[in-house]
């Protein structure tokens, strides 16, 4: 969605201080891919090993592509959706954790992170005013901007299990019912001045449930109501997808360089 869901640049900020990309049209469907990706990942993973070795191994990964996009100073996609990769694949793990390991149903689940998700949010506007993803130019704001996306990957991933399992509406229908809610912050954008900041990350909270319920169809059993391709095969397809596309933002952006050269 290149017009919608963008907030304005400020004309004073130089487009090279920005840590984080614009959300165009292939940030969503990166964003999208990057999620479905992060759920294959953590269920294959968590099948072929042991669970507690598999959530260890996700958070490794987690922290270390953290802060290696946090010690860059600017945004480089490589680094970029290497973080958002493993955010998506520890940020379901972690979700599951809850639901599997405590047994919190997936209401109270998705309830606990709504709350956590809002006070990141406020404690963000109170310390920097802004919650603009054009104003993450400094490290403390990026911390801000990581923490919301944990927030937003383990919130939708426990909705989208909450609408699949829970309600036991099946991965289907999920897919269609998160595919129609996300053209409410858009369209809400384009013709009735929804907030931009707001209308961002309310579509960045849809792509969660949306991506996962697209990854679980695709690799749960048939008797599950899945596709039954299986949870590896799901993670490698969408891994080639994040590769290809963010390849594709690398030579855009070289492209781009050497024409205003």
């Amino acid at each position: 969605m290149t017009g919608a869901l963008t907030t304005r640049r400020d004309a004073r900020m130089p487009a090279a201080a920005a840590r984080v990309p614009d959300p165009t049209v292939s940030f969503w469907v990166t964003k999208a891919a990057s999620t479905a990706l992060g759920e294959a990942v953590s269920d294959y993973s968590i099948r072929v090993l042991p669970p507690v070795l598999a959530v260890l191994l996700g958070f490794a990964l987690f922290v270390a592509a953290l802060a290696f996009q946090l010690t860059r100073g600017r945004y480089i996609p490589e680094v970029y959706w290497l973080t958002v990769a493993a955010v998506g694949i520890f940020g379901t793990m972690a979700a599951d954790v809850v639901h599997v390991v405590i047994g919190l149903p997936y209401a109270v689940s998705s309830t606990l992170y709504a709350l956590v998700l809002a006070a990141v949010f406020v404690t963000w506007w109170r310390v920097e005013r802004t919650l603009s993803v054009h104003a993450v130019t400094t490290t403390r704001r990026e911390v801000f901007y990581w923490a919301a996306v944990v927030g937003t990957f383990a919130l939708g991933t426990a909705v989208g299990d909450f609408t699949a399992v829970g309600l036991g509406l099946g991965y289907l229908p999920s897919i269609a019912l998160f595919a129609v809610l996300i053209l409410v912050p858009a369209l809400g954008y384009r013709f009735l001045r929804f907030n931009p900041v707001f209308a961002f990350w309310f579509a960045y909270v849809l792509t969660r449930p949306l991506g996962a319920s697209v990854a679980d169809w695709l690799g749960k059993p048939v008797p599950e109501g899945g596709v039954g391709l299986g949870s590896g095969w799901v993670s490698l397809a969408f891994a080639v997808v994040m590769v290809a596309l963010v390849a594709t933002m690398r030579i855009r952006a070289r492209s781009a360089r050497a024409s205003g050269a």
